[in-house]
């Protein structure tokens, strides 16, 4: 039987009651890579005919982390954000995602300013996952149709994250998750 959003979720849970982590969490990326590689779960939550949005399909009532499912029609860049005091694995589904990871060269001294630079430039091809760590600033750049799951720590909504304007460096918060 192949792996499915059942088994991943139980498998969340074993994990990261064990190490909530960053080896738990890295454990959590692997098992989604391996959901992924589940087509039937891929045509039933990011099919064509999966309604566009974004969709919370579990969220652990114990523990707190939510899995998510990004049904993007249209493309996106978004701005450099945080997840705040959570982390954030992204799995790709179809198309790609191109991640950045930013580094502040500032000091963090002027309120409400970051001065970025990028750290670290990927491509998120089907099946593959990425983390971020709590705290990490990234983006990410998608085209029409591009298709991802996101297993979080915490329903992201509940909690303070920023995002930064690159050209101004003006840092605001952000308050509710979006898919376009």
């Amino acid at each position: 039987m192949a792996y499915d959003l059942a088994q991943f979720i139980a498998d969340c849970r074993t994990t990261l009651t064990r190490d909530p982590g960053p080896q738990g969490r890295e454990a959590v990326r692997c098992n989604l890579e391996r959901l992924l590689a589940n087509p039937e779960f891929i045509a039933k939550y990011c099919g064509d005919d999966a309604p566009q949005g974004l969709k919370v399909l579990y969220e652990d009532p114990a523990l707190g982390f939510q899995v998510l499912a990004h049904i993007n029609d249209k493309a996106r860049v978004s701005p450099p954000h945080d997840h705040g005091d959570s982390w954030a694995i992204y799995g790709q589904a179809t198309k790609y995602t191109d991640m950045t990871e930013w580094e502040r060269e500032d000091d963090g001294s002027i309120f409400n300013h970051a001065k970025l630079k990028p750290a670290k430039k990927y491509r998120l091809l089907p099946g593959q996952a990425g983390i971020y760590q709590d705290g990490t600033i990234h983006s990410i750049d998608y085209p029409d149709y591009a298709r991802f799951f996101r297993v979080t720590g915490t329903n992201l909504d509940k909690i303070p994250r920023i995002k930064i304007d690159l050209a101004t460096g003006t840092i605001e918060q952000m308050y509710t998750q979006r898919a376009t």
